[in-house]
């Protein structure tokens, strides 16, 4: 006897684990607004209140309203009708079960539906499946659109109403919802403008009456050019132009849209970020053109990702209920990506504009260092001048002094930092200071690119290898041309300035010095 049973579901802890996806009340006005576009909303008006059981919420859209299988699509689990929109799963709508009372108001076709559904939270906590009544009336002339107030939303444990100011509703939404879609740099994406009005509650943000924005992200103006200063790199910024890359992977093919920029500090600084460049810049993969994870493999390890903002748009990617993860990491689709997406960053790394941007803000970087390292050296060399008397300030300049009392040679130590890229100030017989850097050989003080306008000085144990201090001269050192001279034991040197750098090597001065052994 064969006996056939069919796999039981509890449907009251679907719609718990469902719901507890989603802790901040902003994931709800997320997956409003994306509601509202595939309604064909092209205005939306969100108002969030504070109150002592959590925020009330209200969404209100001009769309073209829901009819009673729309609505059960919306109460549903996996019951969306929704092919090719943005909240095509029935998942997400399921936030909004996180709370004391739901009521949906929707005309369409002439028609006013109303429904209400009463303590879904806490019937839900209960192990009962809440219900909701639909009450059908005439629409008034010319009204459709939906209007959903949400009563009384718990948010995640830790979440303060005070966090919900204009500024970090107005980042999250650019950065995480449908108001910062790139499909407008696609002009034959189905893209529609959806204009955006967010009112807050006075005792959450009282700093303006409301927030209005579209569904546009904007990447800043291009600036090519270096700027002035000693942040020249900071304001430079190329936007690379919006492209479809059609990828072949074993099931079919698909199509990535791609669009972005490279830039610095001030450029990003004008984008909407919602938190640190480090957690917010790099390759994003996208779906419905909102930003999901990142992939910053694609961007290679002498490129930092926080220079880079690219979104890569593919509708095939499969995405956690909440939104937030990719799903099908493992297929062989998203490996297909991967590849298209490192061999895209890639050859934008290497474009001549990229390179002189990143050799700009290198050169920034050691032009900083310089005179950080100079008015240290400063500092310390106005102690050297002003003390009466030589006086240690560490063990090794102990052992100095100790050697500096037995002889007195051409050159004393007089100020010694073990850890600084220039380590010493040393003094000639004549009471003149150099600004030392003791290295191994000349070799090893290029490898360390030790800024060399703040040298004076450097002592080596040898010279080390020739051919690549030749090759060194061929190529130049920190934008400075260079010329060795191994006779004269110097280093000249110009660019933004020019100056030369007296070479100590010490062997070949120990073998002048040392006694003959011979008998």
């Amino acid at each position: 006897m064969t006996d056939k049973q069919t796999p039981k579901v509890n449907e009251v802890n679907e719609f718990l684990e469902i719901s507890r996806d989603f802790e901040d009340p902003l994931e709800l006005v997320r997956e409003s607004l994306s509601n509202a576009y595939d309604a064909g909303a092209t205005n939306v008006t969100i108002n969030i209140r504070s109150t002592p059981t959590g925020s009330d919420i209200i969404i209100d859209d001009n769309g073209h309203g829901m009819d009673y299988l729309d609505l059960e699509s919306f109460f549903d689990l996996g019951n969306s009708r929704k092919t090719d929109s943005i909240g095509y799963k029935g998942h997400g709508t399921k936030i909004f079960y996180k709370s004391d009372r739901i009521r949906v108001n929707t005309s369409k076709d002439s028609k006013t539906l109303d429904a209400v559904m009463e303590r879904p939270w806490e019937k839900l906590n209960n192990g009962e499946l809440p219900e909701y009544e639909v009450t059908e009336t005439d629409a008034p002339e010319n009204r459709r659109g939906t209007t959903i107030t949400i009563s009384g939303f718990r948010s995640g444990q830790g979440f303060e109403p005070e966090r919900l100011t204009y500024k970090r509703v107005e980042h999250y939404l650019r950065w995480k919802t449908i108001a910062g879609s790139t499909a407008h740099y696609f002009p034959d994406a189905s893209f529609r403008n959806m204009d955006i009005t967010v009112d807050l509650d006075s005792e959450i943000d009282d700093t303006q009456p409301n927030l209005t924005l579209d569904n546009e992200f904007e990447f800043p103006d291009e600036q090519l050019d270096p700027g002035d200063g000693d942040f020249p790199a900071e304001s430079m910024c190329k936007v690379f132009p919006p492209r479809r890359i059609e990828v072949p992977y074993e099931d079919g093919v698909t199509e990535l849209e791609i669009v972005g920029m490279v830039g610095g500090k001030e450029a990003r600084n004008q984008l909407p970020t919602y938190g640190r460049h480090s957690a917010q810049f790099g390759v994003w993969l996208a779906k419905d053109h909102i930003k999901v994870e990142r992939l910053n493999e694609a961007i290679s390890a002498d490129c930092e990702f926080t220079h880079f903002m690219f979104v890569v748009n593919c509708q095939d990617i499969q995405l956690s209920a909440n939104r937030g993860k990719i799903r099908n990491k493992q297929s062989n689709l998203y490996q297909a990506i991967e590849k298209e997406v490192d061999h895209y960053i890639s050859k934008v790394s290497q474009t001549q504009w990229v390179q002189t941007y990143l050799q700009t803000r290198h050169k920034g970087e050691l032009d900083r260092k310089a005179q950080a390292q100079l008015a240290s050296l400063e500092e310390r060399r106005s102690k050297v001048t002003s003390r009466e008397r030589y006086q240690p300030s560490n063990d090794a300049e102990i052992l100095f002094g100790l050697e500096r009392a037995s002889k007195q040679g051409e050159y004393q130590v007089e100020d010694f930092r073990p850890n600084e890229d220039i380590e010493a100030i040393l003094s000639d017989t004549h009471g003149s200071l150099y600004n030392t850097a003791i290295v191994e050989n000349l070799n090893e003080f290029f490898d360390a690119m030790i800024p060399i306008q703040s040298v004076d000085l450097i002592i080596c144990w040898e010279l080390g290898d020739r051919d690549q201090l030749r090759e060194q001269e061929r190529i130049g050192y920190l934008s400075y041309a260079i010329n060795i001279n191994f006779d004269q034991n110097q280093i000249a040197y110009e660019g933004d300035s020019r100056g030369s750098v007296r070479i100590l090597p010490v062997a070949s001065q120990l073998d002048e010095t040392m006694p003959s052994t011979e008998i």
